[in-house]
């Protein structure tokens, strides 16, 4: 979703989700400076809300871990999500919850949402399994 858009959906009483998404070259090892992390998509949103920002949840999900099993570790989680922060900085950061959603599981959540700037999980296939997921919940 871009920022034209998500303001009509922030009218509708349902919840709006923004994801963030790396490109597949970031895992080569780029600095987390020059990876490509959607910032132009991000202004726009941050523009289209302005004080309405805190309304939404943004969730980060590197490319390479759509589908795969694979997770970022809670270190390169934790460098994305403040990269985010800071892109957001200028908006009242601290206001928005800023989700990974990198094939979160029981084994590797309490980790992740250990991390200063990550705010929780936005679960895939994990919650198709009801005792993975409770897992997660309680993480």
């Amino acid at each position: 979703m871009t920022g034209d858009g998500i303001g009509v959906a922030l009218e509708v009483p349902v919840g709006v989700q923004l994801d963030v998404v790396q490109q597949v070259v970031v895992r080569g090892g780029l600095p987390v400076e020059g990876r490509p992390i959607g910032a132009r998509q991000l202004d726009a949103v941050v523009a289209a809300l302005g004080k309405d920002l805190p309304r939404i949840v943004l969730a980060y999900e590197p490319v390479w871990a759509i589908g795969t099993g694979k997770t970022a570790s809670p270190a390169q989680a934790q460098e994305v999500h403040a990269l985010l922060r800071k892109a957001l900085g200028r908006a009242r950061a601290a206001d928005v919850r800023v989700l990974y959603g990198g094939s979160v599981k029981a084994a590797n959540a309490k980790a992740l949402f250990a991390m200063q700037d990550v705010d929780g999980g936005l679960v895939g296939g994990a919650s198709l399994d009801a005792d993975e997921f409770l897992a997660i919940a309680r993480a």
